[in-house]
C-alpha cells in the first residue's frame, strides 16, 4: 500500500515538473519542442481563444482514440492518468499563475533550465512504469505498421512538430525548438541513468571467500564466481562479478580496501539490466 502511494506521489511530482516547463518556459517563448505540449503551443497560436491546457487535453484524447483504433488497449492506467494529468496541471497553472511575458529575455537559458526540469519529471514518470503518452502513442502506431524503431518514431514526430513551429513563429524560434528536441533526449537519458545507477563490479582478490561472504550476507546481493588463470604464471584465480547500486558499491569498496588492498577491481556503469531482481524482460 505504501509503495503504491509513494509511486502515485512520484508520478504527480514528475507530471508537475513537465507542466511547469510547458507553462513557465516553453509557452511564453513559443518553443514547440515536440510532443503533445509542442503541438499544443503551435495550435494555441492558431486558436488563441482556447487555453493551452484545453488544447493539450483535446490532443491527448485524439491520440488515445487513434491508439485504441490502431493498436488496441495496450496502455497502462498510469500512462492514461499521466497524459491527462499534464493537461490538467497546465490548465491549473494558466488559471492560478498566468504568464503575461517570458521570465527573461534570454530564450536559450530558459530553454535549458525548462528542459532540465521536464527531463527530471519525465524520468520520474518513466521510473514508475508510465509515460506521458501523447506522441508516444503515434510512435507506437508507426512502429506497428511501418516497422519504425520506437526511438526514431518519437524523434521524427518531435522534429515534425518543431519544423511546424518555423512556419508559425519564424525560423529563429523554430531553430531553438529544434535544439530543444535534441537537448530533451540527451537530458532525459542522463536523468534516467541517475535513477538506475547500477554498476557491474568485477573483483579478483586473494580474499575471495571473504569478499563473497560480504556481498551475500552483508549487502544481501548475489554474485557469480568464475575460475580463471593468470596470463604470466598460470596461477588459478577466482573472479567475482556482481551488480550493485552506488551506495552498496561504496560499502564494498571500503571493505575490500580493508581486507585486501592489492585486490584488482574493475567497475562498469550499466545502461540497462534485464533479468532476476531487475527489470523484467517483458
Amino acid at each position: 500500500m505504501f509503495k503504491n502511494i509513494l509511486s502515485f506521489i512520484v508520478i504527480n511530482l514528475g507530471v508537475f515538473c513537465v507542466a511547469a516547463n510547458v507553462h513557465f518556459f516553453l509557452s511564453p517563448n513559443s518553443l514547440a519542442t515536440g510532443g503533445v505540449s509542442g503541438l499544443s503551443i503551435v495550435l494555441n497560436d492558431v486558436f488563441p481563444d482556447m487555453s493551452l491546457g484545453l488544447v493539450m487535453l483535446i490532443l491527448n484524447v485524439i491520440c488515445f482514440l487513434l491508439g485504441f483504433i490502431f493498436i488496441g488497449f495496450k496502455f497502462g492506467s498510469k500512462t492514461i492518468y499521466t497524459s491527462f494529468a499534464v493537461s490538467f496541471m497546465v490548465w491549473a497553472l494558466e488559471k492560478f499563475a498566468p504568464m503575461d511575458q517570458p521570465l527573461s529575455d534570454d530564450i536559450l537559458i530558459q530553454l535549458i533550465i525548462g528542459q532540465a526540469i521536464a527531463a527530471a519529471g519525465i524520468a520520474m514518470v518513466f521510473h514508475q512504469g508510465a509515460s506521458t503518452g501523447g506522441t508516444d502513442i503515434i510512435a507506437m502506431i508507426l512502429n506497428k505498421y511501418l516497422s519504425i524503431d520506437m526511438g526514431k518514431a518519437v524523434l521524427f514526430s518531435d522534429i515534425a512538430i518543431a519544423a511546424s513551429s518555423i512556419f508559425v513563429f519564424g525560423p529563429q524560434i523554430g531553430l531553438y525548438a529544434f535544439f530543444g528536441v535534441i537537448l530533451n533526449g540527451i537530458v532525459i537519458d542522463y536523468a534516467l541513468q541517475q535513477f538506475d545507477d547500477n554498476k557491474e563490479i568485477v573483483i579478483i582478490s586473494r580474499e575471495s571467500e571473504m569478499v563473497r561472504e560480504f556481498i551475500v550476507h552483508e549487502l544481501g546481493k548475489g554474485a557469480t564466481i568464475h575460475s580463471a588463470k593468470g596470463a604470466f604464471n598460470y596461477d588459478s584465480k577466482e573472479v567475482i562479478t556482481t551488480i550493485l547500486k552506488r551506495k552498496d558499491f561504496i560499502r564494498l569498496k571500503r571493505y575490500i580496501s580493508e581486507v585486501d588492498h592489492t585486490a584488482f577491481v574493475t567497475v562498469h556503469t550499466m545502461n540497462e539490466i534485464i533479468g532476476q531482481n531487475f527489470k523484467r524482460l517483458a
